[in-house]
Parts: structure tokens; C-alpha cells; sequence
């Protein structure tokens, strides 16, 4: 297998990434139209915490770096909320 064909497989994983990435975001918009018609806060940390220890706990299951997954999911939790304060009308206030 050559460098070239690798690396186009790579690039084939960070197209796939970037369309979850992208489905999650829409998901974000299905969450914010919920938690507006049920008065919930758009910021949930219980919520956040969990998902952070549950990818925590499949990236060492899957033996890679646990806490750089964290990291991810992290910046993924703050864009989700992100798209949910857009979507409720208080742009990117905290």
C-alpha cells in the first residue's frame, strides 16, 4: 500500500468526520427547539459531563488518547451549545 493511498484514506475519514460533525450540528437545532418549548437552559453540565466521561471511557476502550478525545468533545459540547443559543435567540451568550 503506497503513501498516496493512505493518505487518501485519511482524507476519506475526515470527510466522514466533518459530515458527523455536521449531522450532530443539525441535532443541536432538534435540541434547542425542545429545550426552548420545555424551558430548559441551553447549558446542561450534567449532560456535558457525561458525554465527557462516556467518550473517556470508549477511547480507552478503543486504546486511543482519552483526554485528547476529551479535548474534541469539548470543543464539540461548546459549538453544539453555540448552535443551540442561535437557534434560540440569544446568539453566543454564555
Amino acid at each position: 500500500m503506497s503513501l498516496d493511498h493512505v493518505r487518501n484514506e485519511i482524507a476519506k475519514v475526515d470527510r466522514d468526520i466533518i459530515a458527523l460533525i455536521a449531522k450532530r450540528q443539525e441535532l443541536a437545532k432538534r435540541v434547542a427547539a425542545i429545550k426552548i418549548r420545555e424551558g430548559i437552559a441551553i447549558h446542561d453540565g450534567r449532560q456535558s459531563q457525561k458525554v465527557l466521561v462516556s467518550v473517556f471511557d470508549r477511547a480507552v476502550e478503543s486504546k486511543i488518547d482519552p483526554v485528547a478525545v476529551q479535548k474534541i468533545f469539548e470543543i464539540l459540547i461548546t459549538m453544539s451549545e453555540e448552535r443551540q443559543r442561535e437557534c434560540s435567540g440569544d446568539g453566543n451568550l454564555p
